[in-house]
């Protein structure tokens, strides 16, 4: 079984997720846009670029996403409820990592020494995703 996060952008998902490429150090391994589904003829040619699928892979681990395309006319819901949890093994990679997802973003904890974590901290990212960054404790 796996179970993986997918998030939905407002016609940022592309963007996003070069950026969390670059960040996280993965691969972008798909991306198909609307353009690239069935049933085109039928899409206004300004969604025709965004996203309908991306996959970024990082080591084993996935994270998804999309361009949202809820029930129209609802509107785009924003990224709320939720967060990314990424676990690394050192507290200078958690602060590496922390400070390269903040960039442009707005940090809800500092990173810091925690009673569960070497390193840990919460923030939301430019794109409006929130992440929580942890480096645990050797058991």
């Amino acid at each position: 079984m796996q179970i993986a996060s997918y998030l939905f952008f407002k016609d940022h998902a592309a963007e996003a997720f070069d950026f969390y490429a670059r960040c996280l150090g993965g691969k972008v391994t798909m991306k198909v846009t609307m353009g690239e589904m069935p049933g085109v003829d039928n899409l206004p040619a300004e969604a025709r670029g965004q996203v309908a699928h991306v996959r970024l892979e990082v080591g084993s681990a996935v994270l998804m996403g999309s361009d949202w395309c809820g029930p129209t006319p609802e509107p785009y819901p924003g990224i709320h409820g939720n967060a990314v949890s990424v676990g690394v093994d050192r507290p200078d990679e958690a602060e590496r990592l922390f400070t390269a997802l903040g960039e442009g973003g707005k940090v809800t904890m500092p990173i810091g020494e925690t009673s569960w974590a070497l390193r840990f901290g919460m923030l939301t990212d430019r794109y409006g995703a929130h992440w929580m960054v942890n480096c645990s404790r050797p058991a």
